[in-house]
């Protein structure tokens, strides 16, 4: 498993559905520079764990957009599968109603390029890279096929990651947005522990 924390993301071009029902031919990371982007990759349309998943993505979009972060999901399944998947109810385990951009990794090339393929099985296990506003990866994390994401710490990460640019601080563990932070010095520990 390759760790690209602290790399350029690797870019991609490949089909996708937006807003829920529009196609395009060509959707790259390059688009999307300014701004940050969630890419998380699950194994299947019309499966499981996955349309919880993307309902609770779709649920804390606004949460997203506030932060000006683009959420992009990705899969091994083509564009017009996605399509049907989105045009399906949520309570036939579609993921209609979801807006976020669904990329189509049908030749496996997104999936290969973030290490996150799945061995003979073809499909992808559930990544999930935050990509800062010039390109570099600033977090990863990869589930097993049976274990969902939690989105909420997702938006933890990235109020995590937007606060340390913005104040030069460091967050420290199960900081939430609010909470006391540090700075990255021996001073700055010790100041941190003293006032615990």
């Amino acid at each position: 498993m390759s760790v690209l924390v602290g790399r350029k993301a690797p870019d991609f071009d490949a089909a996708a559905v937006v807003n829920g029902s529009q196609f395009v031919d060509s959707c790259k990371l390059s688009f999307y520079h300014g701004k940050y982007v969630v890419l998380f990759f699950y194994p299947l349309d019309f499966t499981f764990v996955c349309p919880t998943e993307l309902h609770a993505f779709q649920e804390k979009l606004e949460e997203f957009k506030k932060r000006n972060v683009e959420l992009i999901g990705c899969s091994v399944d083509s564009k017009f599968s996605h399509f049907a998947w989105l045009n399906t109810p949520k309570n036939r385990g579609g993921i209609q109603g979801v807006t976020y951009t669904l990329l189509s990794d049908i030749n496996k090339t997104i999936t290969r390029d973030y290490d996150v393929e799945v061995e003979g099985a073809g499909i992808a296990l559930r990544g999930l890279f935050l990509i800062d506003k010039t390109g570099i990866v600033r977090h990863q994390v990869v589930n097993d096929l049976p274990l969902g994401r939690n989105v909420d710490e997702v938006l933890r990460l990235v109020d995590a990651l937007q606060f340390t640019e913005e104040h030069g601080e460091v967050c420290p563990a199960n900081w939430n947005k609010g909470d006391k932070t540090m700075k990255p010095t021996d001073e700055g520990l010790k100041e941190f522990f003293s006032e615990g």
